[in-house]
């Protein structure tokens, strides 16, 4: 069965570059803006951080925070964890991610994913921005199963319905490289999309439930963002990811124990700016080809 198997992914690419410098990732996270000024708007962050303390499914992304998180709550965690402005005078403008912060995360996050593949531990990876991050997990999944450890892609094809601004959508699971995502239910074409932007936990809790179903294996380990994130810690699961400044879910996950690390990054950059720091990560984790 589909949830047994060890999934075969192609080898990584060995003539890729090596991973960079320490000192050259940070300038690389400022020359593209994924950290430092990024693109994510202060209002755009505010409003997220006032939708979560008003515990707006939208905002929440599966999460079920214990604490009360009030609006300056947030926003003090998200100047402590991303390095955004703690002022709440400031209301517009581009926000931003400390660099330093990232580089930080990014170590925790690598050294969660080389214990994992040290322990043997099934790991799920899963995205809700494969326009931008496909690259970014598809080379961690490859560099995981080159390792010999276990990828896993339960309910392949299954269907869920998720609420867009649109109404409710189906969209169907599909597993790229690896990488779980969603795809939207639109016929012919629909399968050559790299899939659909989605914040809803709803696909990983059908992918776990199918897992479940067919007797395990389960992850040890989920990698993922937005829905896949949350929804998975909120379940129990240990979980990394990356995470935008206006997404505070993963961060109070983060804060309440319930995702283990969370990356402060700009998310929606072009996907090829986030290969270093693939190279990086799996330098870190002893997984580089």
């Amino acid at each position: 069965m589909r949830q047994h198997r060890h999934v075969s992914i192609p080898p990584p690419d060995r003539s890729c570059a090596p991973a960079p410098s320490r000192e050259a990732l940070r300038a690389h996270l400022l020359a593209t803006g994924i950290a430092g000024p990024v693109a994510t708007t202060r209002e755009a962050g505010l409003r997220s951080y006032r939708l979560f303390a008003a515990r707006d499914p939208r905002v929440l992304l599966g999460l079920d925070p214990v604490g009360t998180w009030r609006e300056d709550e947030v926003l003090a965690l998200m100047a402590r964890r991303c390095g955004v402005s703690a002022d709440p005078r400031r209301r517009e403008g581009a926000d931003t991610v400390d660099p330093d912060r990232t580089l930080r995360a990014l170590d925790r996050f690598a050294a969660r994913l080389g214990q994992a593949v040290a322990e043997r531990r099934p790991v799920l990876f899963g995205t809700g921005h494969p326009h931008r991050l496909l690259g970014f997990y598809a080379a961690l999944a490859r560099a995981v199963s080159a390792a010999g450890g276990h990828v896993l892609t339960p309910a392949q094809g299954r269907s869920v319905d998720i609420t867009t601004r649109f109404g409710l959508r189906t969209h169907r699971i599909d597993y790229v490289q690896g990488v779980a995502l969603v795809r939207a239910d639109a016929g012919r074409g629909a399968a050559c999309e790299p899939g659909a932007h989605c914040h809803s936990p709803l696909p990983v809790r059908v992918v776990l439930q199918a897992a479940a179903e067919r007797g395990g294996p389960l992850p040890g380990l989920v990698v993922g963002d937005h829905g896949w994130a949350c929804g998975a810690g909120q379940l129990g699961f240990e979980v990394i990811g990356p995470a935008d400044t206006d997404d505070p879910a993963p961060f109070v996950g983060e804060a309440e124990g319930r995702v283990a690390v969370a990356v402060p990054l700009d998310d929606a950059v072009r996907s090829a700016c986030y290969e270093p720091l693939t190279r990086y990560v799996l330098n870190r984790a002893c997984l580089s080809p």
